[in-house]
């Protein structure tokens, strides 16, 4: 059964037992009402049977007439009875003894009583008179009552039987307007295959629980085109680089033995041989912490990771590495809390991350002073990684995170251009910003920001 027309019978039923309990209250209060103002009736009788009975000869013939006059418009199936001290029948002779010795008592001890026999409604009161004490008991059928209540009962289940069905009616368009993001989500979801995962359901303006299934559906439509995206760059890439230093080796070589060649020749040979051979080394290994970044971020596993101790091991590390004083940590601000400075994400790949900036830093500034400003308030986290190096030019900033892009003024440089593409991949992956700015021949800054 579809999610609207589950809803839909829910609110009916709940709607509907909501509505039948009210109806049940308002039969219970009628028809009370209905029975109170019978036994009134029926205790007027009682009244006016005692006054014409046993008060005729102390009235004058026109009161009489008047009270005969109210008592003669008898109520439907109506029993009246007079009983004496000895509970015996007097005025209506009664044979069987229309009520019993226990009724007649009940009433003379209370005074008064009402009480139902079936559908027959009694009412008996004790009458003092100067002929005797008398019990007067009198009984009728309401039905002229009884015939408001079936119609009332009638119009009520109508009435249930009419507003459950429209009840029904109205939620089912509710939910179905109510549902209709959703089925434009799942029409968008079924146009996504493995060729054009770089479609995005919308998301719509709202912040309604549809509105985060679409951003998380296109959270992993993303983390899926990253990830076919990595294998097709990987191995394009990869046959590229390394294509490249091979074909030069093997071309080195060839040409070397076509002929005899004097020592500084073979070590002319030998050096370019050796050179190639540490850029393929080099891309090799570039290529492996590709792959294995490529394998954590299919597949991370996040922990909280504290940057400031991070910050603190990068700096003992590059310290130990390139002498002491050439990595200064400036901790611009932190919270009062220590768990403010906690993020969720993989402490290995984190450290690969900043350390590939680092490692540019000294490389293209001929291992000059790096600068590592730390800034943590109660929203963000900021890392700012700042080298005096070469600089990229302004035209080039873009295309820094590339795969494989090398700048125009790094030629000099080893390297393969995979350090910030995968840097960048891998603070996207645990939803940082990174961002560059950089002067051609005064230095770069790179800036990491993670919102809490």
């Amino acid at each position: 059964m579809k999610i609207k027309n589950r809803l839909s019978l829910y609110f009916t039923a709940i709607s509907t037992i909501v509505l039948l309990i009210v109806e049940i209250a308002i039969c219970i209060t009628i028809n009370s009402i209905i029975k109170s103002d019978f036994y009134s009736k029926l205790s007027d009788r009682a009244t006016v049977a005692a006054q014409l009975y046993l008060e005729a000869d102390e009235i004058s013939a026109d009161s009489l007439n008047h009270v005969r006059g109210r008592y003669l418009q008898r109520l439907p199936d109506e029993v009246v009875r007079f009983y004496d001290d000895k509970n015996a029948a007097s005025f209506i002779k009664d044979k069987n003894q229309y009520w019993p010795s226990s009724v007649i008592n009940q009433v003379r001890k209370f005074r008064s009583k009402e009480f139902s026999e079936g559908a027959r409604q009694t009412v008996g009161i004790y009458y003092n008179d100067n002929q005797g004490n008398f019990v007067i008991l009198v009984s009728a059928i309401d039905h002229a009552g009884n015939k408001r209540m079936n119609d009332l009962l009638k119009a009520l289940a109508f009435l249930l039987l009419i507003v459950s069905v429209a009840l029904f009616t109205a939620s089912r368009w509710f939910a179905q307007k109510t549902l209709e993001p959703i089925d434009k989500v799942i029409s968008q979801m079924r146009q996504v295959r493995v060729g054009n995962l770089s479609l995005r359901v919308d998301e719509g303006n709202g912040k309604d629980e549809i509105s985060a299934l679409a951003y998380n559906f296109n959270r992993l439509l993303e983390h899926l085109e990253n990830a076919f995206e990595l294998q097709e760059t990987f191995v394009i890439n990869a046959s590229h680089e390394l294509r490249t230093p091979i074909t030069s080796i093997i071309g080195e070589i060839e040409i070397s033995m076509n002929r005899p060649r004097s020592v500084a020749e073979y070590e002319q040979v030998l050096l370019s041989v050796l050179t190639d051979a540490e850029r393929l080394k080099e891309t090799i290994t570039s290529l492996l912490e590709l792959a294995h970044v490529d394998m954590n971020y299919t597949h991370p596993a996040f922990k909280p990771v504290a940057i400031d101790e991070l910050i603190w091991e990068l700096s003992d590390y590059w310290t130990a590495r390139i002498g002491k004083g050439m990595f200064v940590v400036n901790v611009l601000k932190l919270p009062d809390d220590p768990d403010k400075l906690l993020i969720p994400a993989n402490r290995q790949l984190l450290s690969i991350a900043l350390n590939n900036i680092i490692g540019n830093a000294y490389k293209f500034s001929e291992n000059k002073k790096v600068r590592c400003d730390l800034y943590a308030d109660e929203n963000y986290i900021t890392i700012t990684i700042a080298d005096l190096g070469i600089g990229i030019p302004a035209d080039e900033l873009e295309k820094v995170f590339e795969s494989f892009y090398r700048g125009t003024n790094v030629k000099g440089y080893m390297g393969n251009g995979i350090g910030l593409y995968v840097t960048n991949k891998i603070i996207t992956l645990f939803n940082g910003t990174i961002s560059v700015n950089s002067i051609s021949g005064e230095g770069t800054n790179i800036k990491i920001t993670f919102l809490r």
